[in-house]
C-alpha cells in the first residue's frame, strides 16, 4: 500500500466520494500533509531544488483529482486502448521508462471520476462491436498500491466482467491483491506480474515487492480464477544470468498451485534504453550501476521513430533460445507471447 508524505487535493476533488475517503483516511495522521490546491498546479508545490530531490519528493506525493481527458490512448500490441485509472507509480525502478515519460511529474495521481472513465470505455466497446475490445490498466502506472483508497480496479473488473465484448488486463510489481480475490470477474480480466531475478529487484527495483511476494500474489489470484501472466523484464545479461533466470522460472512453478500452472502467459523483454532515458536516469540515480555502455550495444530505431540501444543480434538470439527452452520445459502448456 502506498503511504504518502503529502496529499494534494485538486479543486472539486473533496466533493467526491473518493476524495472524501482519502481525506478521512489521513486527516488524523500527523505524518501526512494534506494540501488543498487552488490552481491544480502540482509541480510547483513539490519540494526540491533539482530533479534529484523533486523525484524523491514526487514519489512520496499523492495527487487526488479529476481525469479531464476521456480520450483513451492506443496501447498496441498488448491492448486496443489504455484505461486511465491511475497515473504514476510509487516504485523507484532505476530503468523505468516512466522516469522519462512522466519527466518532472513523478507523483502518483488517482482519479475521482472513475465512473466517467468506465462510461467512456463502454462507448469504445460499442464502437468496436462485434469485436472484443481489450483495455490495459497499467500502461503508465501501477494501480495496486493505491487500490485501497480508490477501489478503481474492483470497479473496473466488475464492469468488464459484465461486458460480453470487454476485456481488461494490468500488470503490477506489488502483492496487495486480497481485495481483488472475491470479485465476480467472469474470466474477463488478466492479471500479470512484472518479475525479475532477486539480484535485479534488489539492485534496481526500489520500493517494490520481492520476487517471492509477487509469485505468492500470483498464486492467490490464480486460485481466484483469474488468467495470470508474468512479464520477465527487463532481462539483463550479466554473469550467471542463465542460472538465475532458470531459478526464477522454477520458483514460479514451485509456488503456484498445480491447477494454476496451465496456460500461464509469459512475455520476456530484454533491457534497452534511449540516450534521453540514460541521461535522465543518471541525473536521478547518479550512483546507478545499470549497464548502459553505448559501445557494448546495438543502436536500433524503434517503431515510434526514436533510437534505442539494445543487446546485439547474437545476444538476443541466445536469450530468445534460452527463455523459450526453459519456459517450455517448466511450463509445457505455457503461452510465450514474445521474447524480444
Amino acid at each position: 500500500m502506498f503511504k504518502p508524505k503529502r496529499i494534494f487535493f485538486e479543486k472539486g476533488s473533496l466533493d467526491t466520494n473518493v476524495g472524501k475517503h482519502i481525506y478521512n483516511e489521513f486527516r488524523k495522521d500527523d505524518n501526512v500533509e494534506l494540501i488543498r490546491l487552488t490552481s491544480n498546479k502540482v509541480k510547483g508545490n513539490i519540494p526540491g531544488e533539482n530533479l534529484y530531490e523533486q523525484y524523491r519528493s514526487g514519489k512520496e506525493t499523492l495527487v487526488v483529482g479529476k481525469r479531464t481527458s476521456l480520450k483513451f490512448q492506443t496501447c498496441k500490441p498488448s491492448a486496443h486502448y489504455q484505461l486511465p485509472l491511475v497515473s504514476g507509480c510509487m516504485g523507484r525502478c532505476e530503468y523505468c521508462y516512466l522516469n522519462t515519460q512522466l519527466g518532472d511529474k513523478p507523483f502518483v495521481k488517482v482519479f475521482v471520476n472513475i465512473e466517467d472513465v468506465l462510461d467512456r470505455a463502454k462507448q469504445y466497446i460499442e464502437e468496436r462491436k462485434p469485436e472484443i475490445t481489450i483495455f490495459e490498466g497499467a500502461a503508465t502506472s501501477d494501480p495496486i498500491p493505491v487500490e485501497p483508497y480508490t477501489h478503481a480496479l474492483k470497479k473496473t473488473i466488475e464492469f468488464i466482467g459484465k461486458e460480453e465484448l470487454g476485456r481488461f488486463r494490468f500488470v503490477t510489481k506489488y502483492n496487495d491483491v486480497d481485495s481483488l480475490l472475491d470479485i465476480d470477474h467472469n474470466n474477463h480480466t488478466e492479471i500479470r506480474f512484472s518479475i525479475n531475478t532477486p539480484r535485479v529487484i534488489d539492485t534496481y527495483e526500489h520500493h517494490t515487492a520481492s520476487a517471492d511476494k509477487r509469485i505468492e500474489a500470483a498464486a492467490k489470484v490464480a486460485s481466484a480464477g483469474y488468467q495470470i501472466g508474468f512479464i520477465i523484464a527487463p532481462v539483463f545479461l550479466y554473469e550467471n544470468w542463465k542460472q538465475e533466470y532458470k531459478d526464477l522460472i522454477k520458483s514460479i512453478k514451485d509456488k503456484l498451485p498445480p491447477e494454476a500452472s496451465e496456460e500461464i502467459i509469459f512475455e520476456v523483454i530484454s533491457h534497452r534504453y534511449t540516450t534521453k532515458a540514460k541521461n535522465r536516469i543518471i541525473e536521478i540515480f547518479p550512483e546507478t550501476t545499470l549497464p548502459m555502455e553505448d559501445e557494448e550495444r546495438k543502436f536500433k530505431y524503434g517503431q515510434f521513430g526514436y533510437g534505442k540501444y539494445v543487446y546485439t543480434k547474437e545476444q538476443l538470439a541466445e536469450m530468445k533460445e534460452f527463455f523459450q527452452q526453459e519456459i517450455k520445459e517448466v511450463f509445457p502448456n505455457g503461452i510465450i507471447k514474445y521474447v524480444i
